[in-house]
């Protein structure tokens, strides 16, 4: 398995390399309906084939670094769900558009000055198949998990090589070892993995299984530098302990119902043992119900549908399927749907619930992602970005119901460890005003490792002011919180997000 989780990571950054500097022209996009300038940098997308015979298909989007590629950071994206469009970080995000939603016709894009892009490549890969505009002809491909999406990655970077080698890269058929022994100079590129929600377990064990590899001596020796986490699930028993904490130190709930629920539940608040417990973790979900779970500073819209949906252990809060409005500088979206768990609803091994599970309905209301839905939708967008048309791959959604998804990994804990053990960078970041990963979580679990405080609790300054704050362990591990962020840290602070992301990728103090 180390071996094979070596391969990926280091034919990842082998095809990042290849697009970057001879990919084929089948693969490049010239341009993009709703943007009529030129692109500051160039742009690569396309199909690899997993399985020939289920007709298995990633689908991946390369924006090559503005500044020096052949020198910058190659960092691969993932974002969450599990189910989640990479497409998301793209559209709404720190991708290089914003994008504008117009009255007629499809959104106006323009340059987004904050497109993390700026100052690396970035690698969007939609992945299982099933999410996004990744599809099988064979539905069964869509039952998954934590280690088939491994499994499938692999496949991924294998058939990237042999699809680049047969456009004629080269003219020789030669492996990727020999490849970087003909260009040495592309093995100094520092890679990073970077991800969000559900990506706080997608990243770490992807880079573990990186990290196993450079330890077992393989050759070429893959630049792996660090990786980025955004309020990512990692540990059941942090997570689902983060909401009551967080929900009182925000002024959610009274002091009175917090010592009560504390008392009650004897502070195990993700897993109730007593009648008495639940009744007031209901209590508590029935004060913050109406708020916008992934930021309580943001309006809410409100659908009696899902507010009345129950499920077995889970009570959607009505917040959950709306986003407020955003400070970018083109706002693009008032709704949200299915970036992680619902309320309360942590990380546990075995089946994740679809939403159309989770809402007892075959349809999730508000599930409006529209500007992203309507462009990837448009048969002439798929046309510039080599994707297949509706009839195909489908629609594409923010968040698909097509998976079937395990959650079968555990704990991330072990993983951080192993990799901040070895010398790997990683920052674990945290808008501090998102209720479904809260940053109460991911504080009390970096804190929990139990590694020596080498930078005390402060402030950091993003254009001279406060933008958060944040606590440096031992070991190259940083926590980090986002002040007035929600749960996808770039579309609220696109400003601070480059800023602490360029800062991290070169190797600076925050």
């Amino acid at each position: 398995m180390a071996i094979i989780w070596y391969r990926v990571g280091f034919i990842l950054l082998s095809f990042a390399v290849l697009v970057a500097h001879s990919a084929p022209q089948n693969a490049l996009v010239s341009q993009l309906p709703g943007y009529s300038g030129s692109f500051p940098s160039k742009h690569y997308s396309g199909y690899v084939t997993i399985n020939e015979a289920t007709g298995k298909k990633l689908f991946y989007y390369l924006v090559e670094s503005e500044g020096n590629p052949s020198k910058d950071p190659l960092v691969l994206w993932l974002n969450g769900g599990p189910g989640c469009s990479s497409f998301d970080g793209f559209v709404y995000e720190h991708g290089p558009f914003n994008f504008e939603k117009t009255k007629q016709g499809l959104p106006k894009l323009h340059l987004n000055p904050y497109s993390w892009s700026k100052v690396s490549s970035v690698l969007y890969v939609d992945s299982p198949a099933g999410v996004g505009l990744s599809y099988a002809d064979d539905t069964s491909e869509y039952i998954t998990g934590d280690l088939k999406t491994a499994t499938d990655s692999h496949d991924f970077v294998l058939k990237i090589i042999i699809l680049f080698l047969c456009y004629g890269i080269v003219n020789v058929l030669i492996s990727a070892t020999q490849w970087f022994e003909l260009y040495p100079e592309f093995l100094s590129n520092p890679f990073f993995i970077a991800g969000e929600s559900y990506a706080g377990v997608y990243v770490p064990t992807l880079a573990n299984e990186v990290a196993k590899g450079i330890d077992a001596g393989v050759k070429p020796v893959i630049n792996l530098k660090g990786y980025m986490v955004g309020n990512g699930v990692t540990d059941e028993a942090f997570d689902g302990n983060a909401l009551v904490p967080f929900a009182h130190g925000m002024g959610l709930i009274s002091d009175d119902l917090y010592q009560e629920t504390t008392r009650e539940c004897n502070g195990n608040f993700y897993n109730p043992l007593e009648r008495s417990c639940e009744e007031k973790l209901q209590e508590v979900d029935r004060e913050v119900d109406g708020l916008n779970i992934y930021d309580i500073l943001e309006p809410c819209y409100h659908d009696s549908a899902a507010k009345d949906a129950t499920d077995i252990k889970i009570r959607l809060p009505s917040s959950f399927l709306e986003l407020g409005a955003t400070e970018r500088p083109l706002p693009v979206r008032t709704r949200l749907f299915g970036r992680a768990w619902p309320l309360r609803a942590n990380v546990r091994e075995g089946i994740v619930p679809t939403w159309p599970e989770l809402l007892s309905s075959s349809d999730v209301p508000c599930t409006d992602d529209e500007v992203a839905t309507e462009w990837l939708n448009n048969e002439a967008v798929r046309a510039a970005i080599n994707a297949e048309p509706k009839n195909v791959s489908g629609d594409w959604e923010l968040c698909t119901n097509r998976i079937r998804f395990s959650h079968d990994a555990g704990s991330m804990m072990k993983y951080h460890r192993n990799l901040t053990m070895k010398g790997y960078r990683a920052l674990i970041f945290s808008g501090d005003h998102d209720m479904c990963v809260p940053f109460t979580g991911s504080e009390a679990w970096t804190r929990a490792m139990g590694y020596k405080i080498v930078d005390k609790w402060r402030p950091w300054i993003s254009n001279g002011e406060v933008a958060g704050y944040t606590q440096g362990y031992e070991n190259n591990l940083t926590f980090l919180t986002i002040k007035g962020a929600g749960h996808t840290v770039p579309e609220y602070k696109p400003t601070e997000a480059l800023n602490f992301y360029s800062r991290f990728l070169a190797g600076k103090a925050i």
